[in-house]
């Protein structure tokens, strides 16, 4: 299986600075989008840290092997920004959202932990493989919200997991059999929010993925791009 991949970040139209970090790896099957939260640069260092430590792994035989690794990465990351937070930043929360995805010639396998998401695109239809770890998310669940108003609730940016945000850190997993034709879409909620699965899925049909990538940022703008802008389309073939 040969991957291909497109990636990009925007700061959006009212950050000052842009706290999402990416990783984009074709050599390694392996890539994600980290979201950073906390403010004044303490996301941007932590969504940097928890790329850092992905990219550090070590390869791996197996898919399932890579994915521990990833978590054990992840779990590292966790910990170094908990002592971070107490060390530098007076017990405040210095965390990042992540999703991430590896493949091999056969399987794919989804982790993450807090509302960045991925998608797969298969014979042109889409499916949200990721669960978001929102608060939102948990009313939805609960039957106390509509799905239709989770994204405008006024509470839609808080997540209940994210790397840092507490002392354990637990990562959840998703995966299957891998299709050539296969299509993946790694975003942080600066897009996810923005637009549809059906708009993701249109523009993604409809253009190589370079364009389809830039595509996305379009969108974001267009649309007020409150918050940073950052994904990664992966195609299998």
């Amino acid at each position: 299986m040969v991957f291909t991949s497109a990636s990009r970040t925007h700061v959006g139209h009212r950050r000052k600075l842009n706290e999402d970090a990416m990783l984009d790896c074709g050599e390694r099957n392996m890539w994600a989008v980290a979201d950073g939260m906390g403010g004044h640069h303490a996301g941007e260092i932590a969504s940097a840290l928890v790329v850092e430590a992905l990219s550090s792994i070590a390869p791996a035989s197996t898919l399932e092997n890579h994915v521990g690794k990833a978590i054990g990465a992840l779990e590292e990351a966790n910990r170094a920004l908990v002592e971070l937070a107490h060390s530098e930043y007076q017990g405040r929360t210095i965390g990042s959202t992540i999703v991430g995805l590896v493949a091999n010639d056969t399987q794919y396998n989804c982790f993450w932990a807090g509302d960045s998401r991925a998608y797969r695109i298969r014979d042109g239809e889409i499916m949200q493989l990721t669960r978001d770890h929102s608060l939102v998310q948990d009313l939805v669940d609960a039957g106390m919200l509509e799905p239709n108003e989770a994204e405008n609730h006024p509470n839609a940016n808080v997540v209940t997991r994210a790397v840092g945000a507490a002392d354990t850190l637990v990562v959840d997993t998703v995966g299957g059999h891998l299709q050539a034709g296969d299509v993946f879409l790694l975003a942080s909620d600066g897009l996810t929010r923005l637009a549809s699965a059906q708009e993701l899925l249109a523009i993604i049909l409809a253009n190589p993925l370079e364009s389809a990538a830039d595509h996305f940022i379009d969108l974001a703008l267009e649309r007020g791009a409150p918050d940073n802008v950052s994904l990664i389309i992966v195609s299998a073939s």
